[in-house]
C-alpha cells in the first residue's frame, strides 16, 4: 500500500492536555499550515466524536477543518494513502491499533500529528495516549487555565455523576482544573 521513498521521512506527532487546553486548536494549526505549504493533507476522527459536526474536526472556539469519521484505526490506513500529512484528531478514542496504524504511516514517510486527552476523568492514562507518546518523535503537552484558582490546569474534572471512562461534552459535562484542585475534587468525591 506504501511505496518505501527514501527522500520522504516521517515522523509522529502527539500534542496532549485536558480538555479546553488548544489540542485541536493546535491540530487545526498545523494541518491549515501543511496545506499552506502545498502538502497534500488528510485528517481523521472517531466517529463517534459528533459533539460539534459529524464531518469536521471544530474545536471548542469553533474553528474548524474537514475531516473524515472512522470506525476503526485499520480505516485510517486505507484512506491515507498518497499524503504527505495525516491529522488525527480524539486519539485517545481509537483502539490500541492506533499505535501500529501511526508507526506504519510514519515509517512510510508521512507526518503523523495527532492529538488528544492524555489522561481521562480520574486522572488516569487514557487509552493509547501514553503509547502514542513514547512512539512519537515529538509531544507537546498544552495546558488549560485552573477554572477555580487560575493555576495551569492539567486535569479533565467531570462534572457528571456518570462513571464510563468515555463521556462527550464540553463546558457542560467538563472543567479544566490543576493538580491542587483536581486532589480537593476528588477527595470531596470520595467522602460522598
Amino acid at each position: 500500500m506504501f511505496l518505501e521513498n527514501s527522500t520522504k521521512k516521517g515522523w509522529i506527532e502527539v500534542i496532549c492536555g485536558s480538555m479546553f487546553s488548544g489540542k485541536t486548536e493546535e491540530l487545526i494549526r498545523r494541518m491549515k499550515r501543511a496545506k499552506f505549504a502545498n502538502q497534500r493533507v488528510e485528517i481523521f476522527k472517531p466517529r463517534i466524536d459528533v459533539r460539534y459536526s459529524e464531518e469536521e474536526v471544530v474545536s471548542h472556539d469553533s474553528n474548524a477543518i474537514r475531516s473524515t469519521p472512522v470506525d476503526s484505526a485499520q480505516t485510517i490506513l486505507l484512506m491515507a494513502s498518497d499524503v504527505d500529512v495525516v491529522g488525527i484528531d480524539e486519539a485517545q478514542f481509537f483502539d490500541e491499533g492506533i499505535v501500529e496504524v501511526c508507526r506504519k504511516l510514519a515509517d512510510s514517510g508521512v507526518r503523523v500529528i495527532l492529538a488528544g486527552l492524555d489522561m481521562d476523568y480520574l486522572g488516569k492514562p487514557f487509552g493509547p495516549m501514553p503509547a502514542l507518546m513514547a512512539t512519537a518523535e515529538y509531544v507537546t503537552k498544552v495546558h488549560a487555565i485552573c477554572v477555580r484558582c487560575g493555576n495551569l490546569a492539567h486535569h479533565s474534572h467531570r462534572l457528571t455523576a456518570d462513571d464510563k471512562q468515555v463521556v462527550l461534552g464540553a463546558q457542560d459535562s467538563y472543567q479544566p482544573i490543576c493538580r491542587h484542585c483536581f486532589a480537593e475534587a476528588m477527595k470531596a468525591k470520595s467522602s460522598l
